[in-house]
């Protein structure tokens, strides 16, 4: 049985309150740790795939659409080289995330992503 909770603030009994706005303008609404080395996610939320698109090159797919293409993406590398995510196409259901070596080529890295916007 599906159902529905209404509510405009959350409260915790120690911690304080919340309104609802603030948790589902604030949330991360995609994350994940993908692996370059081996095309693959590690751990993800609304990621459904991604696909190599070459030597540090990483298209990632979202499992729910986001609103528009104004999103914003933070992207870490697994070690002292540059990354960027990389709106060569921007999409409402994908990123493309780049990893950079310290001579600025492409090189396979583990990278984390995270997305914030709205989602449609």
């Amino acid at each position: 049985m599906a159902g529905t909770i209404v509510a405009d603030t959350l409260t915790h009994s120690t911690a304080g309150s919340v309104t609802t706005d603030y948790v589902v303008n604030g949330s991360a609404k995609a994350w994940g740790r993908y692996s370059h080395n081996d095309a693959a996610f590690d751990d993800s939320f609304n990621f459904s795939s991604a696909v190599d698109q070459g030597t540090g090159d990483a298209r990632l797919t979202f499992s729910s659409a986001m609103v528009n293409d104004d999103f914003s993406c933070t992207a870490t590398a697994s070690n002292n080289s540059a990354r960027i995510c990389v709106f060569n196409e921007p999409s409402t259901t994908t990123v493309d995330i780049e990893a950079f070596g310290t001579t600025f080529a492409n090189t396979d890295l583990a990278q984390g992503v995270t997305i914030n916007g709205d989602l449609a």
